[in-house]
């Protein structure tokens, strides 16, 4: 769309629309993820099997994105988006109205394979309908869904799950979908499809493609569990995925009319934005998950009081990614995006020292702080992801670009499950030696809790040491944690500094893109 236009209403209806879809599909992992534990009460399964109804999800969501630009082209973005939407929120109260297990695996994957197309797309109409001087603004607006969503998800599936029931995050879809659907169709224009291209898709791509990234998301997703490669499932998953995604990228670069283009990354800035976006969701997706099981495990949170203390991450993303727009037409959007890497990273160090006395208060101000960081982040991270693209290559670049967010966020949070579990293992072994029953303190210590429990009823000396011991033993085990939460912190740290390292060699952009993220013709 020429810069100089006016931008019609229905072109900002249609936006507006779609950055509402990749709302609520970012957001309806976060407020599943947190009922989980009801949800799996609801049908009568357990929490190993309760794991897939996230898993299925995922599987979905990742799949369709690299296919949406594809699909896009073959039936219009006009009927596609719609559809996805229409499905999406069928799916979503049929996930409400289910009653067991392998009815909510199999809808779950469905809503994310539809709810995936909502996310890349409404990039795709942020690039197409606006022109370059209104697209911050649009870049902003999507980052809300990539940041705040996934903030704010944990309270208001809380919230709801205490107030009403776990059924209701489902249904609660409907609610902004009801606002979408007429936007989107009254706002996108109509397209012929070109069903020719469904048979001239690049089919062996997309079968290597969906078979890899869905072995990759189960080893993820499921790896922790089960031991890793201690599994023979886990083992075998993790060579399928590979040689799958090895044949997929051999597949890619070699066609003719690839389902992605992957030359992309002969671009130095489209290379070190990509690894920064992976960083990004690495330590996004990881606080998210380490946030509130630090407080359940620590110090006895509920779902809904974990959700409260992750809300001031994105509640002041709300005041601060408004401005972002005027601030990107006056500074260099590297050093903004700099400056977001720094602060986050920043955010996480002030969460290493974990104590008895260190709950949900004190993450205040590093959640608040965090908040500035990401909201910094995804306005200009965008802004440079999307710069200098010619307009066949819009569709690519979306769908990568929030396929490795994505994908880093799994990386992430399996990465932090199997650290926390082994620098767990490491400060026990450490602590031990220290408590161990011959030393005259340790003694002391269990003496002092055997008079405590004999005064709390329990008769027999020896039933009452041996309490006593299991206490000594469970608190070792929580200062053992303390620590290994601290360093998973201290994790995420270094991943947003390298993340930093990246932004620092990616180079100047044209004036056109400073601030606008217009493609070069």
């Amino acid at each position: 769309m020429p810069d100089n236009e006016p931008i019609p209403l229905r072109n900002k209806a249609a936006v507006g629309g779609a950055l509402l879809g990749a709302f609520m599909a970012v957001l309806n992992i976060q407020v599943v993820n947190t009922s989980l534990p009801d949800i799996q009460g609801g049908i009568g399964t357990g929490l190993d099997n309760g794991g897939w109804i996230s898993t299925a999800y995922l599987i979905g969501e990742i799949v369709v994105i690299p296919l949406s630009g594809w699909l896009t082209n073959v039936f219009s973005l006009r009927r596609y988006l719609i559809a996805n939407t229409i499905l999406f929120l069928v799916f979503s109260v049929a996930c409400g109205l289910v009653s067991n297990f392998p009815e909510m695996v199999v809808l779950r994957a469905l809503q994310g394979f539809s709810g995936g197309v909502l996310i890349p797309l409404a990039l795709t109409c942020v690039l197409i309908l606006l022109p370059p001087r209104a697209r911050p603004v649009g870049f902003a607006c999507f980052a809300l869904s990539a940041t705040f969503a996934p903030a704010i998800g944990p309270t208001i599936g809380g919230y709801i799950t205490d107030l009403f029931d776990w059924r209701y995050i489902f249904f609660l879809n409907l609610v902004p979908g009801a606002i979408m659907l007429p936007a989107l169709i009254w706002g996108l224009e109509p397209a012929p499809m070109q069903l020719k291209k469904f048979g001239e898709g690049d089919w062996f791509g997309i079968i290597t493609m969906a078979v890899g990234l869905s072995a990759l998301q189960i080893v993820l997703e499921e790896g922790n569990k089960d031991d890793w490669f201690g599994s023979d499932f886990i083992f075998r998953t993790s060579i399928i995925s590979a040689v799958a995604l090895v044949a997929f990228l051999v597949i890619e670069l070699r066609s003719k009319a690839p389902l992605i283009n992957l030359r992309l990354f002969s671009s130095r800035n489209f290379t070190l934005v990509t690894i920064a976006n992976m960083m990004l969701g690495f330590t996004l997706y990881s606080a998210i998950y380490l946030i509130p099981i630090y407080l359940s495990q620590s110090h006895g949170y509920s779902a809904r009081e974990s959700g409260a203390v992750l809300a001031w991450v994105g509640l002041p993303q709300l005041l601060i990614i408004p401005c972002m727009p005027w601030l990107m037409k006056r500074i260099d959007v590297r050093y903004l995006l700099l400056f977001g890497f720094v602060v986050f990273a920043f955010s996480t160090f002030l969460n290493i020292h974990l104590n008895p006395n260190y709950s949900g208060p004190e993450m205040f101000w590093p959640n608040v702080i965090r908040a500035v960081g990401q909201a910094t982040i995804f306005p200009t991270i965008t802004t440079i992801v999307t710069a200098g693209l010619k307009p066949q290559d819009n569709a690519s670049a979306s769908a990568l670009f929030n396929m490795l967010r994505n994908l880093g966020g799994a990386i992430g949070i399996a990465v932090t499950q199997t650290f926390v579990t082994n620098r767990e293992k490491f400060h026990s072994a450490i602590i031990n030696p220290h408590v161990s029953l011959l030393q005259p303190a340790t003694q002391e210590r269990i003496a002092m809790l055997q008079r405590y429990f004999e005064s709390r009823g329990i008769a027999d000396p020896a039933t009452a040491q041996h309490q006593a011991i299991i206490a000594v033993g469970r608190t070792v085990q929580a200062q053992a944690y303390y620590f290994a939460y601290s360093d998973a912190f201290a994790l995420l740290g270094f991943s947003m500094a390298l993340g930093a390292v990246a932004v620092l060699f990616i180079k100047k952009l044209p004036p056109p893109a400073q601030g606008g993220g217009a493609p070069a013709h």
